[in-house]
């Protein structure tokens, strides 16, 4: 499971389709509906919100709306709690460590998998999610190194 911390406009198409799938079993996972992945250190970070699964609910929103931008259709029928308009999703924290570590693990795949994409993004700012605010610090303790 990798939940990117990158924003989503940076992942190529491969990147952003696991991770709208992904997301989804997370946000099952978060609400009790699974047997696996119940302990999956990419949880930890979302565990410790409020209301875990309206935060993955704002996680799967931007994915959702860099689908759209791409003209891809993501069902977003499927977030259970997505965001309100009215109310601004509670923001998660990723430190600069794992926002680097993150940026190198995609541009090592994406190299390998579509380098007409690579190149396009290679040179391009390394931003966060939309629902993140980056802090200072190293590789987040729930990072699986060698993934």
């Amino acid at each position: 499971m990798r939940l990117w911390s990158l924003h989503p406009s940076l992942l190529d198409r491969k990147a952003l389709v696991a991770g709208w799938r992904e997301s989804l079993l997370a946000q099952k996972v978060l609400q009790g509906g699974t047997k696996g992945y119940t302990r999956h250190p990419q949880l930890i970070r979302f565990r410790r919100m409020v209301d875990p699964v309206a935060s993955v609910g704002a996680y799967l929103s931007a994915l959702a709306d860099e689908a759209d931008a791409r003209e891809f259709t993501f069902n977003r029928g499927l977030i259970v709690v997505p965001p309100s308009p009215s109310v601004s999703p509670a923001r998660m924290t990723v430190t600069s460590g794992q926002l680097d570590h993150e940026w190198a693990h995609l541009l090592v795949k994406t190299e390998a998998r579509d380098p007409a994409w690579h190149a396009r993004v290679a040179s391009a700012e390394r931003r966060p999610h939309p629902l993140f605010d980056v802090v200072p610090g190293p590789i987040e303790e729930w990072e699986i190194l060698g993934d």
